[in-house]
């Protein structure tokens, strides 16, 4: 039996008799030749099976799409191939002949799609996703690896709140109600005081109730903790995680970037350093005139292409209803039906526009900073902006007062360019018991329920800090998505729990 080999392997096989299994992606008929469409999980390639094949054309004039089968044939070169080869097939045996798969070659709806979540990873773009989440979450583990940390497991289930009170998910165990956790930050502490440089990654849950593009109410966070850091050494830790991350990318996933429609050219010119901005310098931006300014501009350019899209519709549809070729139809409507969400999503916000402009012009200083207010300043900037310093009252319990100004904390958030916002978030933690407990006290929490934290601080206390990457917002910025439901193989929003 030839040898058994991988797709993405296959231009090392050439003129070589080899055997791929996987499924049928898709099919066409050339008349004495059926064209197939072959996909194995590393990577597609054309299979050509001639009539005088004559059990294998049999078998794939007729086999449904997503069909498992073992496909041997020869290996020959050919530029115009997905991957530079194809395979002329010799002979296929189908292991399982598909029922109707129901998600088609024509358009469909993102909802329909996420009903069908389980079904739909198996198309191009979210395996491509798939793929790049894969390696970021390799870089970011190789990263800390190099660095000597260690990787610590914390829990999932929690007593109390690590973040916000409000936005728990209760969970009953055995009678008693605990929470799913929010942060693995806390325990993550108590970790480093022992071995001094960890790290954890995990699921963490939100309750809040946001449907916003940016929001999951289950994701993923990789969040590492050091002793003897100051907030200057979480930023540089935070940089060069974020560098790592974009440089290993860039190296692996030029197909999928391409694939996904993604302009690698900002990706490149994330290199260290990141600009840095205080909070009361973001407040001012926010406020000021050039920014009122430039979001007019925006709004103007944005309105000017909404027209073209709308009129670039309507000839879609003229040539629509004068074509006479199926295929024709079928490349007129997945047109239009790209055209018309990308319609749609700038239609809501050019009318949501004039709003977020106005609140950037009132914020007052104290807030913290909205999605709307991190997506301007993140368009003034082309690449990742610090933002540090933010008010201890919009800030969680744990983070230190700076010395030189008790009314802001010794914090940051990463702003990712483009508009996509905060990816990460993080600081130097409050290492004095006195300080820690008052903090508490203001944020409306019981220091007695946090009595194991605080033994932190009694037993040698040392300076340190860290942060938390969302997984699935690094990558929506990474993969230039609209939407982060597309970063998470089946994502958890208010309202999705299914599949």
């Amino acid at each position: 039996m030839p040898d058994i080999v991988a797709i993405r392997d296959l231009g090392a096989h050439h003129g070589q008799t080899v055997t791929v299994r996987g499924w049928l992606a898709g099919r066409r008929n050339g008349g004495k030749i059926v064209f197939l469409t072959l996909r194995d999980g590393t990577g597609i390639c054309q299979g050509v099976v001639e009539a005088r094949q004559t059990e294998a054309f049999a078998a794939a004039d007729a086999l449904p799409r997503e069909s498992s089968l073992v496909v041997t044939g020869t290996v020959r070169p050919d530029a115009r191939a997905t991957g530079g080869c194809e395979l002329a097939v010799e002979s296929l045996q189908i292991l399982h002949a598909a029922a109707d798969f129901p998600i088609t070659p024509k358009p469909h709806g993102i909802e329909f799609l996420m009903e069908h979540r389980h079904l739909w990873l198996r198309s191009r773009r979210p395996t491509a996703i798939l793929r790049i989440r894969h390696t970021v979450i390799q870089a970011c583990r190789r990263f800390f690896d190099d660095r000597g940390f260690t990787l610590i497991d914390t829990p999932i289930l929690s007593p109390g709140a690590g973040e916000d009170a409000q936005t728990l998910f209760p969970v009953d165990y055995f009678g008693e109600t605990v929470f799913l956790t929010q942060t693995g930050q806390l325990y993550l502490e108590s970790a480093c005081l022992a071995l001094g440089k960890v790290y954890c990654f995990g699921p963490t849950f939100r309750a809040e109730k946001s449907k916003t593009r940016r929001h999951l109410t289950e994701f993923w966070m990789i969040e590492p903790e050091v002793a003897f850091a100051e907030l200057d050494d979480v930023i540089a830790l935070a940089e060069g995680m974020v560098c790592a991350c974009v440089e290993a990318v860039l190296a692996k996933h030029e197909a999928d970037l391409a694939l996904l429609g993604r302009d690698p050219a900002p990706l490149r010119r994330v290199q260290a350093p990141f600009p840095r901005l205080t909070y009361s310098a973001a407040a001012e931006r926010l406020r000021s005139a050039e920014t009122r300014r430039q979001l007019e501009g925006e709004l103007a350019r944005d309105r000017a292409q909404l027209q073209q899209w709308v009129d670039r519709g309507v000839a879609l549809e003229q040539q629509l209803q004068q074509a006479r070729k199926v295929w024709e139809q079928d490349k007129l409507q997945a047109e239009l039906h790209v055209l018309r969400e990308d319609i749609e999503d700038l239609e809501r916000d050019v009318q949501n526009r004039p709003k977020h402009m106005d609140l950037a012009a009132a914020f007052e200083w104290g807030k913290d900073l909205g999605g709307s207010d991190e997506t301007i300043l993140s368009r003034q900037f082309d690449r990742p902006v610090f933002v540090t310093h933010y008010p201890a009252v919009a800030k969680a319990f744990y983070m230190k007062r700076d010395a030189d100004d008790p009314r802001v904390v010794c914090n940051m958030d990463l702003l990712a360019p483009e508009g996509y916002g905060e990816i990460i978030g993080g600081s130097q933690r409050e290492d004095r018991l006195d300080a820690l407990e008052a903090a508490m006290r203001e944020k409306g929490l019981t220091p007695e329920d946090y009595n194991w934290y605080l033994d932190l601080r009694r037993y040698g206390s040392v300076p340190h800090g860290g942060f938390g990457l969302g997984i699935e917002r690094t990558l929506t910025w990474i993969c230039g998505l609209k939407h982060v439901r597309e970063t998470i193989p089946f994502p958890r929003t208010l309202g999705r729990i299914y599949p």
